[in-house]
């Protein structure tokens, strides 16, 4: 399971923002979904294992947070937001993740927002010491109680 220390740190990944629209209070659940990989040096059957692979991040939202709160990045994945819009219920962003070794991997998201959370896709590039990688996510966050 190599290849998953790539992926670790991107499914969680969802960068801060200004202020947008608030959201109801309670535990949140960020969850990233692989929907596409291409990772050079992964054999066939463990790409297979990884598509279709959930991961949540479990959040606590207090009362008059904002729809922001849910997309904050996971701090140890210490991402830097490049580029961010949050508004009439669309958000787009560009990040850059460091990796250990190498050039960071590049995230874009887009989807759209509403009080009961986020809909949305990221798509994940870099390259791995055998050559280019590509992730597609399909990412959601849902209110999963008080």
């Amino acid at each position: 399971m190599h290849m998953l220390r790539y992926l670790a740190p991107v499914l969680v990944l969802v960068p801060a923002s200004a202020s947008a629209q608030a959201v109801q209070p309670g535990n949140w659940d960020v969850t990233s979904k692989v929907v596409d990989l291409a990772i050079p040096g992964v054999p066939g059957f463990l790409a297979r294992m990884i598509k279709g692979k959930s991961k949540a991040e479990h959040k606590r939202l207090s009362a008059g947070e904002g729809i922001e709160a849910l997309l904050l990045p996971d701090p140890k994945a210490m991402c830097r937001v490049d580029t961010q819009r949050i508004g009439d219920g669309h958000y787009a962003q560009t990040l850059s993740c460091p990796q250990k070794h190498g050039e960071p991997m590049h995230i874009t998201r887009t989807g759209s927002y509403g009080t009961g959370g986020f809909v949305g896709q990221a798509t994940v590039t870099g390259t791995t010491p055998k050559g280019p990688l590509s992730i597609a996510l399909e990412q959601h966050a849902a209110r999963v109680g008080g």
